[in-house]
This record gives structure tokens, sequence and C-alpha cells, in this order.
């Protein structure tokens, strides 16, 4: 029982670095990680479960997978295994990490829609969700 438990908080953990790894990689896409993305990461760790003790660990275990990652594909399993108002969560962080210098770049575009592909968003709700931030960030 102990060890299963131990097992369930461990892949869970992975599960968070993973997204974490995912919000990092937008973050970084324009190759200008700020303070301000840096924030937006860890409120939508805590946001989707993510236990404040922990949240620095998998923080830097992020930016290391993200680092020695080669494709997005790994990053998004997780995402699109979760609820659908997580899953929404993560959609308007990522949103808000490409606007939080105003604009979107030509990368941070096309990682929106291969992301939006990947997870099953379709694009009207991928397109209202991208509205509303990009209208509280103007």
């Amino acid at each position: 029982m102990f060890f299963n438990n131990k097992k369930k908080i461990k892949d869970q953990d992975n599960d968070f670095i993973k997204v974490a790894a995912l919000l990092i990689h937008a973050a970084k896409i324009d190759e200008n990680y700020s303070i301000e993305e840096e924030e937006i990461i860890k409120k939508t760790l805590i946001i989707i479960g993510v236990n404040k003790e922990s949240l620095d660990k998998i923080i830097e275990e992020a930016i290391k997978i993200e680092k020695n990652a080669n494709q997005i594909l790994d990053f998004t399993k997780e995402v699109k295994i979760m609820n659908e108002n997580k899953k929404i969560e993560i959609i308007e962080a990522l949103w808000k990490i490409i606007y939080s210098n105003k604009k979107a770049d030509i990368y941070e575009t096309n990682l929106m829609r291969r992301l939006a592909g990947l997870l099953y968003i379709d694009n009207k709700t991928m397109g209202d969700i991208k509205e509303k931030i990009r209208k509280n960030n103007s």
C-alpha cells in the first residue's frame, strides 16, 4: 500500500513536470523567457493541482527535460487526457504566456495551431480563448 501511494505521487509529479515543460516551451519559443511568464507557469501549475512545496522542484525538472526534448508530443500526452476544464486552463495559460509581451510571433502562433490539433481543441474554442486573453493583455 505504501509503495503504491508513493508511485502514484511520483507518477503525478511526472505528469506535472511534462505539463510544466510544455508551458516552459511556449515561454521560450520566442527566445525571451521572462519572470512574468514564469509566474504564469507557477500559477497555472498550482491551479491544476501542483503542491506549492513541490513547485520549484517540478519547474526545475521541467526546464531540464524541455531543454533536451526534440518534440512537444511527449509533453502533450498528459494534457490530452485531462478533463476539459483543466485542459482549458492550460490553453489559457499558453496564450497568457504568448501575449505576456503584448504580441504573438509566427513561432508562437504555429505552436498553438499544432497544439490545437494534438490536444483535440476545436478552432472556435482555441480562437475564443486567444481573443479573450489578447483583449485582457492589450
